[in-house]
């Protein structure tokens, strides 16, 4: 195919050396003319193991057209990469005035002046409704509302500096967003030959891909040096719980625990919690993310009581299906359903439960003390599959995954578990 690439930075070259090593021809497109004339030398501006040869042998070869300006060479090409940065602004916002500069650009060269269709994909990295509330409006703008001959895709890199030219031939996973969510031709012909999963998704799902990623990525740096800091003021070798923590995949380093859904609870993660941020304190550790996470998981059962409560009025019937913290068990300890149960009451909806797994004459010990003060009506709340089935709810909380195992008729669900 034959590709520009706007923005000649990290991603841009990476693209535009890969790119060309696969067959394809790329006009190099920046502002700067002093990048462009050390393209046109067969020397790479920027040090990335590995791009500078693939760079060099582009230009050699005559695969690469590095130029200040794409002026009158749009009509030659089938894809228009956008690479250009996304700075911070003052707000902590991106600046978008580079991605709102080119594509004006762009859409302006199209024009009536379009004799084959052409792809323009997104790299850089935009917030959620970019697309659709600023690009798409300025290409509207120059070709009509239908946006005649022009394709709009957002496609996220995964490259990691130092290791972008093996990044790019080997990627992590392939992110397409369209319009509609569906395939892109010209996107599958860009990566014949990858082996990645492909996920083809909306604009929105695509744009904030990388902002889960990369702030995923920061936590897991953060954690682990607040980690290295409460080992080291114990005397415990970091370097050996590290080793010990990533050996397993089962839990530790896997899609466990990592889907949006209920706050956690239950008799181990919140005590151990305050037990790690005790003993943190003691030793200085200054353990910050750590200590976030309890206010972050009472913030989430506050944001699950309003979403499953949204519309309804005090004395609406509701029935909540599920109160241990984890299905087919009756352990209530630091349940956050029995927390939902208990600010549904006090709201002053009819609540009704039904967990066939609690029976509160077999609850004893620490799972009958919290339960007793969390929920002293517990025994009265309670109500068979029977019961469940003929009630006359307006709202149903399946907080366990039990509603296809009830016949509950049109009544609304909220899924605590399966948030949309």
């Amino acid at each position: 195919m034959n590709i520009a690439i706007f923005g000649l930075g990290y991603v841009g070259l990476t693209a535009a050396g890969c790119l060309t090593h696969q067959g394809h021809f790329v006009l190099g497109v920046d502002v700067s003319a002093e990048k462009v004339e050390q393209l046109k030398a067969g020397v790479s501006p920027i040090s990335e193991p590995g791009l500078g040869d693939l760079l060099a042998g582009a230009i050699a070869e005559g695969r690469l057209a590095p130029v200040t300006s794409a002026e009158g060479r749009l009509d030659e090409c089938d894809m228009a990469i956008v690479c250009v940065g996304t700075p911070s602004a003052p707000d902590g916002s991106h600046d978008m005035r580079y991605i709102e500069e080119v594509s004006r650009q762009i859409a302006a060269q199209i024009g009536a002046r379009r004799t084959r269709p052409l792809t323009v994909v997104y790299r850089s990295t935009i917030r959620p409704g970019t697309i659709e509330g600023l690009i798409a409006p300025i290409f509207a703008a120059a070709l009509g509302p239908e946006l005649a001959g022009v394709e709009i895709v957002y496609n996220p890199e995964f490259l990691r500096e130092s290791l972008a030219v093996k990044d790019f031939f080997a990627p992590p996973k392939i992110v397409i967003g369209t319009v509609d969510g569906q395939p892109s031709d010209n996107m599958n012909r860009l990566n014949q030959g990858l082996d990645a999963p492909v996920f083809h998704t909306r604009y929105r799902e695509a744009e904030f891909t990388k902002f889960a990623d990369n702030t995923f990525h920061a936590v897991k740096v953060a954690f682990a040096n607040e980690l290295g800091r409460v080992c080291q003021g114990l005397g415990v070798s970091a370097r050996t719980v590290h080793e010990i923590f990533v050996a397993d995949t089962k839990l530790n380093i896997s899609p466990y625990y990592l889907r949006p859904g209920g706050a956690f609870g239950g008799s181990c993660l919140p005590k151990d919690l305050r037990a790690l941020r005790h003993m943190a304190a003691e030793v200085g550790a200054d353990t910050h993310l750590i200590n976030s996470l309890i206010d972050s998981n009472d913030a989430h059962k506050r944001h699950l009581f309003e979403l499953c409560t949204r519309g309804l009025t005090p004395g609406a019937r509701v029935l909540l299906l599920g109160l241990a913290f984890k299905a087919d068990t009756d352990d209530l300890r630091e349940s956050p359903n029995v927390d939902l149960a208990r600010r549904l009451l006090e709201a002053g909806f009819a609540l009704s439960i039904h967990d066939p797994a609690t029976d509160p004459a077999k609850l004893i010990g620490a799972n009958l003390t919290w339960s007793t003060s969390a929920l002293p009506s517990l025994a009265s709340l309670l109500v068979d599959k029977t019961q469940a089935e003929r009630g006359d709810f307006e709202r149903i909380i399946d907080a366990a995954g039990r509603r296809g195992a009830l016949d509950l008729g049109a009544t609304p669900v909220v899924d605590i578990h399966a948030l949309p």
